[in-house]
């Protein structure tokens, strides 16, 4: 009855980082155009792209949790593939772009919602991730705890842009918010590769956990 109750609190945590990604990535692709903040734009659709992988882990706790013991994992597979492609695409489109804004001199006209956005994600990331690991280790499960390790990523690209909307908002660096678009663009690759590493192990742990 205990482990039941656990993997039921691990499912609702999955669902709630999709509901989560989802409110993110349309506030955050908002404000990011209408700011003209590349690196607030590509935080928004990287919080998209985690929906794909989010839909992934959350059929994989489901099968866990009805004891499948089926070792066909078509539905993760498939959505792993196309996160990852989504990662690689926008690591490539984040590089171009943050490299026409830095040719050009193009700056946004204000990063405050940047530094609103990644507050308030780092918060709830920070959350999710004692959750995820909580549950994790009381349940001895390798992926529910690659999950939580994982979740550190979308902390780490929320570091990277309060760090790049915060010192462009308060000490109006040039260029910085097209840096830390690189910075992200740096994480996104990662996790795409990740992904298509983890179809070959689907406990793999993020390698920057």
């Amino acid at each position: 009855m205990e482990n039941k109750k656990l993997y039921n609190f691990a499912l609702y945590l999955a669902i709630f980082t999709i509901v989560y990604n989802f409110i993110e990535g349309i506030v955050a692709t908002y404000f990011g155009a209408s700011d003209d903040s590349i690196a607030l734009f590509g935080f928004g659709v990287d919080s998209f792209i985690e929906l794909i992988s989010g839909f992934g882990i959350t059929h994989m706790i489901y099968r866990i949790k009805k004891n499948d013991n089926i070792t066909e994992r078509k539905f993760e597979k498939t959505a792993l593939k196309i996160t990852g492609v989504s990662f690689y695409l926008l690591a490539t489109g984040l590089i171009i772009g943050a490299s026409i804004n830095i040719y050009t001199g193009k700056n946004p006209e204000t990063t405050f919602w940047g530094v609103v956005i990644s507050t308030i994600s780092i918060l709830v990331m920070w959350a999710l991730i004692f959750a995820k690991k909580k549950v994790g280790n009381k349940l001895h499960s390798d992926a529910i705890i690659a999950d939580a390790n994982c979740t550190k990523v979308c902390m780490y690209m929320s570091l990277i842009l309060l760090l790049s909307s915060g010192m462009y908002e308060f000490f109006n660096i040039p260029f910085v918010d097209s840096m830390g678009a690189i910075g992200i663009a740096y994480l996104s690759y990662k996790e795409g590769k990740e992904c298509f590493e983890k179809i070959k192990n689907p406990h793999l742990c993020c390698s920057k956990c």
